[in-house]
């Protein structure tokens, strides 16, 4: 007989004592328990996106009440992340049936050569920012699982001419290292029911700056009345302070 059992029989189990020293806590330094209606591990996606400067409460504003909206901002402004926040919303809430991310496969100025793998692999390293911007919006189980149902779609620009899109939520990014005919074949595959939106900095063209169509389009489009064009400044970004300083001078 152990002395555990014997103390239990005897009737001087210290139960509390017993708790103290060999039951450990799951999650150290918290106090989660599998009771919560929020476990601890699912805190870390944020369902409520706010702005956090007015030149983000118009964008959002925009973007709710439009079609189609092009964002203009200086990096850091949030341009990426709330167009993939909204398009996430709109997913979950059944406003549209698809997730639609396409961006430009241009280097920042060098070339690494050609890339291995399938087409989703050859683009992954220029999609990383979009992919960053959902695994904060969504657990990596659900994203996996949306990109398996063809759900959240990565569209290379290069194949999208002749394409359609209705019930989707287009996200175009990085569209300052577009060519003005890349725009307009892009603009044109808005179909019903579906809502695009299109960022960029105009001051950070990885193209020759009269091949970048980004800035022609949104002045020309400023007098289309459905469609919204908010320019965000450097009092919106919302990256480390340094970045607005540095912009200021660089």
């Amino acid at each position: 007989m152990s002395k555990r059992t014997a103390k239990r029989r005897q009737g001087g189990f210290n139960a509390e004592h017993y708790e103290e020293e060999k039951v450990r806590a799951l999650f150290p330094g918290t106090n989660w328990s599998p009771d919560d209606n929020e476990p601890m591990r699912d805190q870390r996606y944020i369902k409520n996106v706010k702005p956090r400067s007015e030149g983000q409460a118009r964008l959002m504003d925009a973007i709710d009440g439009h079609n189609l909206v092009m964002a203009m901002g200086p990096a850091g402004t949030g341009k990426t992340y709330l167009a993939v926040s909204k398009a996430v919303e709109a997913l979950e809430n059944g406003q549209v049936g698809r997730i639609v991310l396409s961006r430009p496969a241009v280097e920042a100025g060098e070339h690494i050569g050609f890339l291995p793998g399938a087409l989703e692999e050859k683009l992954a390293p220029y999609l990383r920012p979009l992919y960053d911007a959902l695994a904060d919006r969504l657990s990596p189980k659900r994203l996996k699982a949306l990109m398996a149902e063809g759900l959240i779609e990565i569209a290379p620009i290069a194949y999208m001419r002749g394409r359609t899109l209705n019930n989707a939520y287009i996200v175009v990014d990085e569209a300052q290292n577009c060519t003005y005919g890349q725009l307009k074949m892009l603009l044109t595959r808005l179909g019903w029911n579906s809502t695009m939106v299109v960022t960029g900095d105009p001051a950070q063209t990885d193209l020759l700056p009269e091949m970048s169509g980004l800035k022609d389009i949104c002045e020309r489009l400023e007098a289309v009345k459905d469609v919204a064009v908010v320019r965000l400044e450097a009092k919106d970004i919302v990256r480390h302070p340094l970045v607005a300083s540095m912009l200021d001078v660089l």
